[in-house]
């Protein structure tokens, strides 16, 4: 019996284009990839970065950041970031989407609260000189402190309108968006230590008394005397989101809009603009201006130095 032997056929290779695609190799711990084109410096990967976390923050909890300056908002989310043991700007994005308590912490380096009593004293002193004499000839008055941080500014309007006699005929409006400084604000308690620096102030803004008179000192802490912080009605606004406040005799808003970009700072003087009787007064900050603004035509430079404004038209009184 004869055994046949057939041939195995060997396997033609295949032509290049038909081998099946077997995937990327591994990653491995430190691979780099070469680059499509030239990488971009540092500081715009780092400025996307804070631009993804902006606009997390404004969707997710309508504040919005993105017309504030620049170098302003990158100084406080670092400062925000540092704080948290954060390497990059990038991490900051899940917390902010998913954690309300770490974006309640992070909203409270988002807030300007640089103040004290009496800050400027001649600023003080010209309203005491030049506004209050104006003020006394009307039945009552509205004043708005627009970004009042922690309070203390707006309780030092309130001592100047005592010692004017005028309290009693006025209501003062302090507003902020930050809940946590408005509460400290609302309860007008300060460290004790703060205190001589602010009575300085005092007397330099023409103070008529003892600045002593309206605080009470315990354990450490100075708190402003009942009179004048039931005066003061302190409530939740948002410049950048929040309308028209009422129809006002004074706004003061001083160093604030040094923080916003040109968009955000138009924007808020309409506001301004909108929420001040004819006749009334707009008070900013010794780096701020009505200058290069739409609203500059209605409004005469009471005080230049000073940044004191006065808008035209018919004076409304009460």
């Amino acid at each position: 019996m004869k055994l046949k032997f057939t041939p195995i056929a060997r396997a033609r290779p295949q032509p290049a284009e038909d081998v099946p695609d077997a995937g990327p190799e591994p990653w491995s711990e430190g691979q780099t990839l070469a680059p499509a084109g030239t990488q971009p410096p540092r500081e715009d990967v780092e400025a996307m970065e804070i631009a993804l976390v902006l606009e997390a923050i404004r969707r997710r909890w309508s504040y919005d950041f993105t017309h504030y300056s620049h170098a302003s908002i990158r100084r406080r989310l670092d400062q925000a970031r540092r704080a948290a043991g954060m390497k990059h700007f990038s991490e900051l994005l899940p917390r902010v989407m998913h954690d309300q308590g770490f974006f309640d912490r992070l909203l409270r380096y988002m807030s300007v609260t640089v103040t004290e009593m009496f800050r400027d004293p001649p600023c003080y002193r010209a309203i005491r000189e030049r506004l209050i004499p104006v003020f006394k000839t009307y039945p009552f008055i509205k004043i708005w402190c627009a970004g009042c941080a922690t309070g203390e500014e707006v309780y030092s309007l309130a001592i100047l309108l005592h010692e004017e006699g005028f309290l009693d005929r006025a209501r003062l409006y302090a507003t902020d968006f930050n809940k946590d400084s408005l509460d400290i604000a609302q309860k007008g308690i300060y460290p004790a230590r703060a205190m001589a620096s602010y009575a300085e102030n005092y007397r330099q803004a023409g103070g008529r008394g003892e600045f002593s008179d309206y605080y009470s000192s315990s354990y450490g802490y100075a708190r402003i005397k009942g009179f004048l912080r039931e005066r003061i009605t302190f409530s939740y606004h948002n410049l950048v989101s929040d309308g028209v406040f009422g129809e006002m005799n004074l706004i003061t808003c001083r160093n604030v809009l040094i923080y916003f970009d040109k968009t955000l700072q138009e924007q808020v003087l309409h506001l301004f603009n909108d929420s001040l009787r004819h006749g009334g007064y707009l008070c900013l900050g010794a780096k701020e201006s009505l200058n290069f603004s739409a609203v500059r035509p209605q409004y005469d430079a009471l005080d230049g130095r000073q940044r004191i404004y006065k808008k035209r038209g018919l004076v409304a009184h009460g």
